[in-house]
């Protein structure tokens, strides 16, 4: 049985569903002390179920968009578990599918901000803490769509992650701080308690939402999505110390396809 975070203290964002909460069950599995954010209540209820499997889990809910959210996150952080050895961020995701003239300026700024601001903010709110503690680690989860169809915006505000990741790796380095990122591709997920987008699609938008489908798994060499549990454990990887000599470095987890 593996024990990779005994003792460390883990943050992760977008915790409620998805690949943050799969990220949440296997490291409170191997011994995480964990606080779990999201903006839906409903990641109370993934703390709880880990508490009752003996974990140490709290969640809190915060809208990481913005920096007075992050800010609070972290500080409770540090109120209940006195240090932040690991940052998750994995806030984030496509809201609309299509071509780039048809996004309003409205919709451009919300993908921008759904997808780069919570981890340009939350990595700005944790390096205090770890600058404090004279070491840390922090994951961002990035995406393959830097390079694909249906969503720039989208695929603009993971190239910011991208190169957000390289140089604070870069830059915190000398303090002892690992920075590096994942670029899931297509993941196959139960479906969400939230919708991004709760408009609903008409039969343009359900043939362009097609095309980002096809494209994701013909970029793909297995031509498929993955699952939860593959895009959770690189994160896990490059958070544990068997990746002690990793940083700045961003990890295609799509079968193949580099993005």
């Amino acid at each position: 049985m593996k024990a990779r975070f005994t003792g460390k203290v883990m943050v992760i964002t977008g915790a409620a569903q998805g690949i943050g909460k799969r990220v949440a069950e296997l490291a409170a599995a191997e011994g995480g002390r964990l606080l779990l954010v999201d903006i839906a209540d409903f990641v109370q209820g993934v703390a709880a179920e880990l508490r009752e499997h003996g974990a140490d889990a709290v969640a809190v809910q915060a809208n990481l968009e913005t920096w007075a959210g992050a800010e609070q996150v972290m500080a409770e952080a540090y109120k209940h578990f006195a240090r932040i050895d690991i940052l998750i961020n994995n806030v984030g995701g496509t809201i609309w599918a299509q071509p780039f003239d048809q996004y309003s300026p409205e919709q451009i700024e919300k993908e921008i901000l759904r997808s780069l601001f919570p981890t340009l903010w939350c990595c700005r709110a944790a390096l205090p803490y770890m600058l404090e503690q004279k070491g840390g680690v922090i994951v961002n989860v990035s995406s393959v769509a830097t390079r694909g169809l249906m969503r720039v915006p989208y695929g603009a505000a993971k190239g910011g992650v991208n190169a957000m990741t390289v140089n604070l790796a870069y830059e915190y380095a000398p303090h002892n701080i690992r920075v590096n990122a994942t670029a899931p591709g297509g993941t196959e997920a139960p479906p969400r308690l939230t919708p991004r987008n709760s408009s609903e699609q008409g039969e343009h938008e359900k043939a362009w939402y097609q095309a980002l489908v096809d494209q994701t798994k013909q970029n793909s060499f297995m031509h498929r999505y993955g699952d939860l549990d593959e895009q959770a454990e690189p994160i896990l990887f490059l958070a544990s110390d068997a990746a002690s000599y990793i940083t700045g470095t961003v990890i295609p987890v799509a079968g193949g396809d580099q993005g």
